[in-house]
């Protein structure tokens, strides 16, 4: 690094810090954030946790356990969370059933999804009349299914759909026969392939852009709290940045609180991660139009604006935040 750059860095990096309050038991911020199906796309979450950046931003950082995306409208308004991390489709969801959300960030901006079927289910004709699992209705496990009927020339009609909860849960209920079938993303699609479950559309390769995996808060929340939610971003980009230049740390953290014990499904979930999330945590606003002109409602709202708010990630770039990261930790 020469002498010009280092000087630049280190400009950027006071800067950076003036901004980032000491976090004490009188000062910190309480931010809870919603977890409803625990999976490696909230790896920069908790590696931001586990080194501490939520508190070197001055917030009080909890997770709160949720049964799934349908939660997400209530909950957030009402303040028992400050940000939920779900897809757009329940954004889109819960705001015409009068909530008011929006996406600040992005940890993942294409389908992520395999669908599976039970054992000896292999065939398109084999799942009409069957069931399918989803974590929750609104969901991106829920609108999945519609991309994945089309592909195999079936409709909604021709299946009914279960609420069943996370990606184990789900996996655990097609691996039965419980169910007939379920979409399924890392550490938990590797599980499913490694079992040699039938596999009926995969998705993955297709890489749709899709808000797959948003950073969501109530939109009178974000316009108040603005400070907080920077805070926040800031916080979880540098846990990104932090899980991708550092594999074996990465690692550890996955591992560890997904349990996951197989040298194999480890390398395939971590290296889906890197390969798949925006080391930023921007918004795809292709992924967003696509979501949008496959779930809102006829006459429902149409604009990004109307689900997503890039300003935060805006104000990041201008005040040279993103250009500290990649200095400090080097270009994923």
């Amino acid at each position: 690094m020469t002498l010009n750059r280092r000087a630049a860095s280190a400009g950027i990096a006071a800067t950076l810090a003036a901004r980032a309050l000491p976090a004490t038991a009188q000062s910190a911020i309480p931010f809870k954030v919603g977890m409803a199906a625990p999976a490696n796309t909230f790896l920069a979450l908790w590696m931001a946790e586990a080194a501490g950046f939520y508190k070197a931003n001055g917030l009080d950082y909890q997770i709160f356990n949720m049964t799934g995306g349908a939660d997400a409208g209530p909950t957030l308004s009402s303040g028992k969370i400050q940000l939920m991390h779900i897809g757009l489709s329940s954004v889109i969801r819960a705001n015409a059933a009068g909530a008011d959300l929006r996406v600040i960030g992005s940890l993942s901006n294409v389908i992520r999804f395999t669908l599976f079927g039970k054992p000896g289910v292999t065939t398109a004709g084999q799942l009409k009349g069957g069931v399918f699992a989803i974590s929750s209705a609104g969901s991106e496990s829920d609108v999945t299914i519609t991309l994945a009927l089309e592909k195999l020339g079936l409709s909604r009609g021709d299946v009914s759909v279960r609420e069943v909860g996370s990606g184990g849960q789900r996996l655990a209920a097609v691996r039965s026969g419980a169910v007939t079938a379920t979409a399924l993303n890392e550490p938990y699609r590797t599980q499913a392939f490694e079992e040699k479950l039938p596999v009926l559309v995969d998705l993955v390769p297709d890489q749709t852009p899709w808000i797959f995996s948003g950073l969501v808060a109530d939109a009178a929340y974000a316009k108040s709290n603005r400070d907080a939610l920077l805070r926040f971003l800031r916080a979880t980009v540098e846990g990104n940045y932090l899980a991708m230049s550092n594999e074996a740390r990465g690692k550890e953290t996955l591992a560890r609180v997904l349990k996951i014990t197989d040298p194999k499904i480890l390398e395939i979930s971590y290296g889906d991660f890197r390969q798949q999330s925006p080391p930023d945590a921007e918004i795809s606003r292709e992924g967003a139009l696509r979501n949008i002109a496959l779930v809102a409602a006829p006459g429902g709202k149409r604009a990004v604006e109307d689900y997503c708010d890039t300003s935060f990630s805006e104000e990041l770039r201008r005040e040279g935040f993103f250009a500290a990261m990649r200095a400090k930790y080097g270009k994923p």
